[in-house]
């Protein structure tokens, strides 16, 4: 079975960058500025540019102390980072606001010892990928979708990522070979129409190394989208530059699916990276992990899709975490995921929603998981729920049962057994603020 040496070889392991600036900052758990304008002039106009931003990175221990001189929580720094590596980008860490787990920036990039914490119901590929790879760097686990690694570099590494057991490991990216392997595979099963890039980040290659991925993919006929994977809109704005769209827009359709997890990633600088995409055409989905501690909350994720809609980026998925080793401080109870998809549901419209799902251990797929809207069924009406709690009962087409004899009455029913034998139409709680709306402007 083809396991994960799915990149070149010939590439060197990523250069440790040096260490940045010491910030200004407050006390642990206060307001803070984790990034000095002396820190921003250090970078000699630079900070704008991806790759200054990809180079200085924070990836140590020292490097993280350094940028953050109140940083209290050392003692066990060092043995998270040797098992699941630190990178962060200077303009994330810069939306910093509290030197601790309360804030939802610092929980997600930077590491904690919880993550050394793992009961045995985890493991370190439990989508399983690597069982789903018929070729080295492909995954093929739905009939007409494909996922291609196409490196093992991310910008910033995730505290809550899915593939915890290669992010940071060493930084490459796809060969010529494995690339030509790949498509070989692609051509062979023309019932792949949807190709998803993903990583690591895709974005983080050189626009050149990218396109010649994207053009390699193109020359299968038989592959009619291609979706890319990708946070720099999140952590590295910076990285979606005129040239990079303007490359992307010879290979339409492109999507791309980001991973915006709280309102306070909603800056400037990434509101104009998601514009650039949509003005070159790039249809921009945003798909979120429900993480305890930082989105786990009805008013946060309703700020979240609301922002995210004003940026033209439609939230198209929240996942539950995943099974992973090494995030199981951050999974919640899938009831907490239904509790906010029912807040959603009725506050926002349709197109502000995302659908909440569980990527199922053993290669199961995704799994919507939805409150339920379902009653009771008869072979006439099925009662359904709506999110103010009123429950209809909405007619099947007629079978010619004899059920159809009675006429449902419009006043409320006193259970739900009426409903379903189509003997009222509806059960409504008392004082909807929809119902005194109307009364109000009678």
């Amino acid at each position: 079975m083809q396991k994960m040496h799915i990149l070149s070889d010939s590439l060197d392991q990523a250069d440790e960058p040096p260490p940045l600036a010491a910030a200004e900052s407050g006390e642990t758990g206060t307001e803070v500025c984790p990034v000095s304008p002396d820190a921003r002039a250090q970078a000699n106009g630079s900070w704008e540019d991806w790759k200054w931003q990809m180079s200085n990175r924070i990836r140590g221990a020292a490097h993280l102390l350094n940028f953050f001189p109140h940083f209290k929580n050392t003692l066990s720094l060092g043995s998270v980072i040797k098992k699941y590596p630190l990178a962060i980008t200077p303009y994330y860490a810069s939306l910093i606001q509290r030197l601790d787990a309360s804030d939802p920036i610092y929980a997600q990039c930077v590491p904690q010892v919880e993550e050394l914490q793992n009961p045995a119901c985890l493991s370190e590929d439990p989508l399983e990928e690597n069982e789903d790879m018929p070729v080295p760097g492909l995954v093929h686990r739905y009939p007409d979708r494909a996922l291609v690694i196409a490196t093992t570099t991310c910008s910033m590494y995730c505290r809550h990522c899915t593939r915890k057991r290669v992010a940071g490991t060493r930084e490459v990216s796809i060969s010529s070979g494995r690339l030509r392997q790949i498509v070989t595979y692609l051509r062979a099963h023309p019932e792949i129409y949807d190709v998803i890039i993903s990583g690591g980040d895709p974005l983080t290659m050189s626009t050149e190394a990218l396109e010649r991925v994207l053009s390699a993919i193109r020359t299968v006929p038989s592959v009619g989208v291609i979706r890319i994977g990708t946070r720099t809109p999140v952590v590295l704005p910076q990285r979606i530059t005129e040239e990079l769209v303007g490359m992307l827009r010879k290979y339409h359709p492109i999507w791309v699916n980001t991973h915006f997890n709280h309102p306070n990633e909603l800056t400037e600088a990434s509101q104009q990276a998601c514009g650039r995409l949509a003005d070159a055409g790039v249809p921009v989905g945003n798909q979120s992990v429900l993480l305890r501690g930082v989105n786990d909350s009805g008013p946060v994720m309703e700020r979240l899709c609301r922002g995210l809609i004003r940026m033209r980026v439609r939230p198209y998925y929240l996942f539950q975490c995943d099974l992973v080793k090494g995030v199981e401080h951050f999974r919640t109870p899938l009831s907490r995921g239904i509790e906010i998809m029912e807040y959603l549901r009725g506050r926002m419209s349709g197109i502000a929603i995302p659908q909440y799902v569980v990527d199922a251990p053993h290669g199961g797929g995704k799994i919507p998981i939805l409150p339920n809207y379902i009653v009771s069924m008869s072979p006439t009406h099925t009662v359904l729920r709506n999110f103010e709690g009123m429950l209809v009962a909405y007619p099947e087409p007629y079978g010619g049962t004899g059920y159809w004899d009675n006429v449902p009455s419009g006043q409320s029913a006193p259970g739900v057994w009426e409903l379903a034998g189509g003997l009222n139409s509806h059960i409504e709680p008392v004082s909807l603020a929809r119902m005194n709306r109307r009364c109000a402007h009678a």
